[in-house]
């Protein structure tokens, strides 16, 4: 433990305002990740040493979240920024991010510990409205960045929430809108913030990818102060928490009881504000000057986390769009793009290439429906999983190799990981891909793809699979399969993701094929 106790007078660097003002001034200031590690240990030490008086650990605190704001901001926007991250370095990253905002709670946390014990005073009790909110906003931002990691919330990140609540409660100023932080998006209030946590965890982010999470929990922020909170379950509150227990929000089911801890909540007048925003970005493309999403969003992007969101902010969630039916057994599975190209050997009938068999993992579906698979995935492996990941499967039945999309990622209270699969072909079919203007070049490179029909449509279309940046809706492309040649004519893009196309094309044999 670092108590440095000395007599009457704490003994620790910071204990005096003049040296905590050089240490901060001393932080690199080109080097975010070693300055926001040097701040941890700055609150760890402060959150391990007794003997501040309250202002004057507040003061501490204070001085080292501002210093942070900048060199955390810049490496949450690397970690979002970053293609199918290595593991050392988006552990670093996130580390990093996480181990601050733990430490920031803490500190806001042993602030209010020592008022319930007593040592408020004059300046305690006036600060003490800005504590529990801080307080508030770093443990929902533990609990984003636990999401972003597709985790479930540590039980303490709930029981913390729901006792910082408490105390704004019992001391009359839950409502009390004030300045949390100074400058644009600081005026807040305790129930606000605590109502961002709750709406956070409401809206089923474990079916978005990092960066649609970020726009999720920046959409939040912004409509928090039409967000609804009740001691009784009235219209429009359609979820509870129970301040007694260390367990996160859920749904709201007829029959439910009252009860003194329970607190009842939903989006309220903030449904039809999100609504009104997703029709402007629907019509204009634009995001309002006054709505901070966190960066520059593609308007496809920003509309696809909006209408999510609206759809578990409504009075009834989305239902399954088809139903599942128990199973056990197990697939092979492996990873993106350019690895279903390497198992598919179109020599062998889509079995396996041995030569790739240390990339394939073995999952193990617990569930399945016309449209996919729930399965369950090895703790010590599939770093890679993050919804919107490709994916080639093959059952323990078949000859033939799947395609699919991971569509929502989630951790049970045993640490295992589920996912839920879509899948886009029964029957992975490869193919080259070469575009027209080149059939007459001699060194002409065709491109792998992968058929994702095995017929063309009602509409005479087929979907192919792509390495990202081939679609071009100008542009068709020859298609060679099984010694033919089709023509591809663009039809639309139906998704793009980090290493892959996924588009639909209008199909025909060119003469003389």
């Amino acid at each position: 433990m670092l108590k440095w106790l000395g007599g009457s007078k704490v003994d620790h660097p910071m204990a005096d305002i003049r040296q905590a003002r050089e240490i901060i001034a001393d932080l690199p200031a080109t080097d975010a990740s070693k300055a926001l590690d040097e701040i941890i240990y700055w609150l760890d030490s402060l959150n391990r040493t007794e003997g501040f008086e309250l202002d004057r650990r507040f003061e501490n605190i204070d001085l080292l979240d501002a210093a942070a704001k900048n060199h955390q901001r810049k490496l949450s926007q690397d970690y979002l920024a970053m293609p199918r991250q290595q593991k050392f370095r988006e552990n670093k990253l996130w580390n990093g991010v996480f181990g601050f905002w733990k430490q920031l709670g803490d500190a806001y946390l042993t602030c209010i510990a020592q008022y319930e014990g007593g040592a408020g005073g004059a300046h305690g009790r006036k600060s003490l409205p800005v504590i529990v909110a801080r307080g508030l906003r770093a443990l929902t931002l533990q609990l984003k960045w636990t999401l972003l990691r597709y985790g479930l919330a540590e039980p303490r990140i709930w029981s913390e929430l729901a006792h910082l609540y408490q105390v704004a409660e019992a001391a009359g100023f839950a409502d009390h809108v004030i300045a949390v932080y100074p400058g644009a998006h600081g005026q807040s209030s305790a129930r606000q913030e605590f109502l961002k946590a709750l709406m956070l965890s409401a809206s089923s982010t474990d079916g978005l990818t990092p960066a649609g999470q970020e726009i999720a929990e920046r959409a939040v922020a912004h409509f928090s102060g039409s967000f609804r909170l009740e001691k009784n379950a009235v219209a429009g509150c359609h979820y509870y928490f129970d301040l007694a227990a260390a367990r996160p929000p859920a749904r709201l089911i007829k029959g439910a009881g009252p009860a003194a801890t329970l607190r009842y909540f939903g989006a309220g007048a903030g449904l039809a504000q999100l609504k009104q925003l997703l029709a402007v970005v629907t019509e204009s493309g634009g995001i309002p000057k006054d709505v901070n999403l966190g960066g520059a969003y593609g308007k496809e992007a920003v509309i696809g986390v909006l209408s999510h969101l609206a759809q578990y902010w409504a009075d009834h969630p989305p239902a399954r769009s088809a139903q599942r039916r128990k199973i056990a057994t197990r697939i092979t599975v492996v990873p993106g793009l350019s690895e279903i190209f390497e198992t598919l050997d179109p020599a062998h009938s889509n079995a396996l290439d041995f030569s790739h068999e240390k990339a394939a993992e073995s999952w193990i579906v617990e569930n399945v429906s016309d449209g996919g698979y729930g399965a369950i995935i090895p703790a010590a492996q599939s770093d890679w999983i993050k919804v919107g990941a490709l994916i080639g499967a093959q059952t323990e039945t078949s000859i033939y190799w799947e395609i699919g999309l991971i569509r929502r990622v989630a951790s049970d209270d045993y640490q295992q990981r589920r996912v839920g699969i879509q899948i886009l072909s029964k029957a992975a079919i490869p193919i080259r891909l070469v575009h027209p203007a080149a059939v007459s070049s001699p060194d002409r490179e065709p491109e792998p793809a992968i058929l994702l029909s095995t017929a063309p449509d009602s509409a005479g279309e087929v979907g192919v699979l792509m390495r990202a940046g081939i679609y071009n809706p100008r542009d068709s492309l020859e298609m060679i399969v099984h010694n033919k040649t089709y023509l591809l004519m663009p039809s639309k893009m139906v998704e793009g993701g980090e290493d892959f196309d996924w588009a639909k094309f209008k199909v025909m044999q060119r003469a003389g094929a």
